[in-house]
């Protein structure tokens, strides 16, 4: 490429925040950081590249957190990936109490019985939800800010659909 231009005369190829997708054979690709509440609402949300491990955004994500925080303990339910220093030190940094399970773990009550059932779905059904606008699907975006935007203003709209859900249409 010459001048951020390709051989064929057309646009510039990709953009800021992307990088190759390690599961993707090497696709250029980005990665949606999200954490959300109990019920599964985007409190906040980051953009990285495809090839950044997902505890480096832990403090960001923690730190773009839209709403004021209740003053009771706030609890963080992390998986196996954040199972290291950074993904044990963030949490603490920011008043956040950290539940870091390994796959496979339980938690299980006095009798050998399970206590609680897992909760990682709620962040995977929350992606789910973002990923029903196309424009947050596939990003057409070449700069970072504005797929942020369209990733938060997604965040709004879940939000919106759900405050209508619960008071609307009762």
């Amino acid at each position: 490429m010459a001048g951020g231009r390709r051989r064929d005369g057309k646009g510039p190829v990709g953009g800021d925040a992307i990088g190759k997708n390690p599961t993707d054979r090497g696709k250029a690709g980005t990665k949606r950081s999200i954490l959300v509440d109990g019920d599964g609402g985007p409190l906040s949300a980051v953009v990285a590249g495809a090839n950044v491990n997902d505890f480096k955004l832990l403090g960001a994500t923690i730190e773009a957190v839209v709403v004021e925080r209740p003053s009771c303990e706030q609890h963080l339910c992390l998986d196996k990936g954040y199972d290291n220093p950074v993904g044990r030190r963030e949490p603490l940094a920011n008043g956040y109490v950290p539940h870091i399970r390994r796959i496979g773990e339980e938690k299980l009550d006095r009798r050998g019985r399970k206590t609680h059932k897992a909760r990682r779905w709620v962040v995977e059904r929350t992606i789910a939800w973002l990923s029903k606008c196309r424009g947050v699907l596939v990003r057409y975006e070449k700069k970072a800010a504005n797929y942020l935007g369209l990733v938060q203003w997604a965040c709004a709209l879940l939000w919106f659909r759900r405050y209508y859900r619960l008071t609307v249409l009762r």
